[in-house]
């Protein structure tokens, strides 16, 4: 089965700067949130790996665009590190040295022909504004990442046309102060929902920003919603699967796309003690700047069924109150990350998208297969034959295709991720890339099988599924 790719429809590829870059040239008052989590708690990372050294993006990046470049990559997604743009975070004071690095990355993208496109915040909120402001707990934080972005622009919007305000806003905060099963781990769910909010109000402040700028590009924001499927028709399983998109779905999508928040969800955050501090004039910079374009990462289906059990009055309100977690019997599952395997899940996002929100421009920004001891899978000439990885992104980028020739307004696939690089705790564990990353001194790279794939599939412009 061959299925044609449409000429316009990006095939790219992502990563984070945190995840790349590696330590060299950092300064002592750069550390970032994933920094302080390393630093404080090492032990929880896979062998010990880290942003420490990731994978020396910071020197090696002329040869992982060398890479790009001989698979004929035509987009890249990356983040520029706010922790190090600056040696003073609140004097706005640049480090020339990292803005330079910026510099010539793009410049280095562009040549070889491939579009960058920049995230401001993948998870790299400084660690000085988390230490003095509680993070996005302040509104001088919301102040001073637009101040942040207003330089990035002026430096950079010249040559990107494609800008994105956050990297999955909703996570850091999820895995910290809701269910706190990251550093620092405390629960707050109020504080949740405030740094929810404040992403939302600094997303739609720097669309104002950038519209007024008269930029020549889009700026949109990278959103991971989860496509939440009930356990079963009945009203008490599909309320559940309501509740959920509601709280960690529509919390982002609706401000962001339609300018307003759910009453339902306001209705509930004042029931249960969790409203969060706004104002009329931030509700109506959200309502008059909502984004161009959206970025959406997918990787599995949600899938929930009513509780059986009554909730504890004496612990802090949680969504969970409303939704249980239910594992579907005879799942295909990727063992090495726990995750379920369901390709249709690009279309059914594509479908929801489609029908709530106004067929928005979008594109997925990560989906991708990680493998758990990649190692042996490496033939006898040093190649990696990482068949599993191109099969999962044929079926997913399959069902996707088929949602784009049915009217969905999705513009490309960004695989996760270019090269093997760190994920939180997993550190190496799970590989992803399209590039090896060997874990010498060097970091020393090689294309996998489905590094070769990928460039096929660029090249040919054809999808080949087998029968």
């Amino acid at each position: 089965m061959n299925i044609m790719i449409p000429e316009n429809f990006v095939i790219g590829a992502a990563s984070s700067a945190w995840q790349t870059e590696g330590w060299k040239g950092k300064k002592d008052n750069q550390d970032s949130f994933l920094d302080l989590w390393y630093k404080n708690e090492t032990f929880v990372w896979h062998d010990g790996y880290g942003p420490d050294t990731a994978t020396n993006f910071m020197e090696n990046y002329q040869t992982d665009i060398e890479l790009m470049k001989e698979i004929k990559l035509t987009h890249y997604r990356t983040s520029i590190n706010w922790a190090r743009f600056f040696t003073d975070h609140e004097k706005l004071i640049v480090d020339e040295d990292y803005a330079a690095h910026i510099d010539a990355v793009i410049d280095g993208l562009l040549e070889a022909g491939v579009e960058p496109m920049l995230c401001l915040e993948h998870y790299e909120v400084p660690a000085v504004l988390l230490e003095k402001y509680d993070g996005w707990s302040s509104k001088e934080v919301v102040a001073l990442y637009i101040s942040y972005a207003e330089i990035v622009f002026s430096r950079y919007a010249d040559r990107v046309h494609y800008w994105f305000t956050f990297n999955e806003p909703i996570v850091s905060q999820t895995r910290c102060y809701l269910d706190a099963i990251r550093w620092p781990h405390e629960q707050d769910t109020k504080k949740w929902m405030t740094w929810n909010y404040h992403k939302a109000l600094a997303t739609a402040k720097a669309v104002k920003l950038f519209h007024e700028k008269a930029y020549n590009g889009r700026i949109g924001c990278i959103l991971n919603p989860e496509m939440v499927y009930a356990r079963s028709s009945a009203a008490h399983d599909q309320k559940a699967a309501h509740m959920y998109d509601l709280f960690f779905n529509k919390v982002f999508f609706d401000p962001m796309i339609l300018g307003e928040y759910p009453k339902e969800l306001l209705d509930l955050c004042r029931t249960h003690g969790i409203m969060f501090p706004s104002t009329e004039e931030e509700l109506a910079i959200i309502k008059n700047n909502t984004v161009d374009f959206l970025g959406i990462n997918q990787y599995y289906p949600k899938r929930v069924r009513a509780p059986r059990y009554q909730w504890n009055g004496e612990t802090p309100f949680h969504p969970e109150m409303f939704y249980e977690n239910f594992e579907l019997p005879g799942r295909k599952m990727n063992n090495s990350r726990g995750w379920e395997i369901y390709p249709k899940v690009m279309y059914d996002m594509a479908v929801y998208l489609k029908e709530n929100y106004g067929n928005i421009p979008w594109l997925v920004t990560e989906n991708g297969m990680g493998r758990e001891q990649e190692e042996q899978y490496i033939d006898e000439s040093g190649q990696v034959q990482d068949d599993y990885r191109i099969d999962f992104i044929s079926q997913h980028l399959a069902w996707l295709l088929r949602a784009v020739e049915e009217g969905a307004n999705c513009e490309g696939y960004m695989l996760w991720a270019f090269t093997d690089c760190v994920s939180p705790m997993n550190a190496f564990k799970n590989r992803y890339g399209l590039v090896r990353i060997e874990l010498d001194e060097k970091r020393t790279r090689s294309l996998k099988k489905s590094g070769y794939w990928y460039k096929q599939l660029i090249t040919d412009r054809q999808l080949i599924l087998p029968q």
